[in-house]
């Protein structure tokens, strides 16, 4: 018994050193590239790009991800017209992760803070992918003076029923385990990543060198696990509430939904969404996964700039 105990404090330890270097290391690998602002007593880190005099564009990043999902991707396609705001959201990247954050509206007032600081005269296109499709809601609902329009990417919107949680994430955010099993993440998640990805772009290609361009492997660190955990965990209740209220729109919203998106359902998110909000426009991808702005990203960018050019 004694041996078996010191066995596993040994393991515990060993994780905990691994966890520590790992951290190190990818954070060297990927610095913060932005700006830290103070937004209700938190940090939010944002990559700052493109054009500081024109319209202003915010993008929220879903679920795993962090702010460099759209700095290969969209943002090199309107940096010479707009100003662009590429944010961590709570927990992730850089960005700091304040008390009730696993709420949508703790994340949607953060984003709305960004946008107070830097765009406080004008209202902001808000582009929001997956997660971060239904933070962007949010925050057209309660900040709607904040927002010109929406343009969503295979969002999740709705309560889907039931099902659906992965295990891990089952096990990262109970109160003792937790914290342990985080630790070891580090060691088996970046191997992992890759297969993960397939089944998220499927069926598309995962793009060459995906995840260094987004730098994944941001996410292994524990507190980011935990973090995503937490937030994904909290989701149905989250929008059992929000749904209610998608009748309160009324920017307009373009909505870009992949066909054969096996993440989620979309006709249990954007198809009930293009009935619930009156200014609509849903453009149906049907050789498209859950993350079409990869491969449609002119024609996702060029709606972006449509409304944000719209007088």
């Amino acid at each position: 018994m004694i041996l078996l105990l010191l066995v596993t404090l040994a393991s515990s330890l060993g994780a905990c050193v691994h966890s520590v270097i790992y951290t190190s290391n990818v954070e060297n690998a990927y610095p913060p590239e932005g700006e830290q602002f103070n937004i209700n007593g938190a940090g939010v880190h944002v990559i700052r790009a493109g054009d500081a005099n024109g319209a202003p564009v915010l993008f929220i990043h879903g679920a795993s991800a962090n702010a460099h999902e759209f700095k290969w991707t969209l943002a090199p396609r309107l940096e010479d017209q707009f100003d662009l705001m590429l944010a961590d959201r709570p927990g992730h990247g850089y960005s700091d992760r304040p008390e009730g954050a696993h709420m949508l509206e703790i994340q949607a007032a953060q984003m709305a803070g960004v946008l107070e600081r830097l765009s406080p005269d004008e209202p902001a296109v808000v582009v929001g992918h997956s997660f971060g499709g239904a933070v962007a809601l949010r925050l057209a609902l309660d900040h709607p003076e904040r927002v010109k329009g929406l343009v969503l990417l295979a969002p999740v919107s709705h309560d889907w029923g039931g099902g659906g949680q992965a295990w891990y994430n089952t096990w990262a955010t109970t109160p003792v385990l937790g914290p342990v099993f985080s630790n070891i993440v580090p060691l088996v998640g970046p191997g992992r990543a890759e297969t993960g990805a397939v089944s998220t772009f499927h069926p598309a290609p995962v793009p060459e060198n995906y995840t260094e361009n987004s730098a994944t492997n941001l996410l292994f660190r524990p507190p980011t696990f935990r973090a995503n955990a937490r937030d994904v965990m909290a989701l149905r209740e989250e929008l059992t509430a929000q749904q209610t209220r998608y009748g309160e729109l009324s920017m307009p919203v373009v909505l870009f939904s992949g066909s054969q998106d096996t993440v989620i359902l979309p006709q249990l998110h954007a198809g009930r969404l293009k009935d619930e909000v009156a200014d609509i426009t849903l453009v149906k991808l049907p050789d498209e996964g859950h993350m079409p702005h990869h491969r449609e990203g002119e024609q996702i960018a060029q709606a972006i700039a449509r409304l944000a050019s719209a007088r």
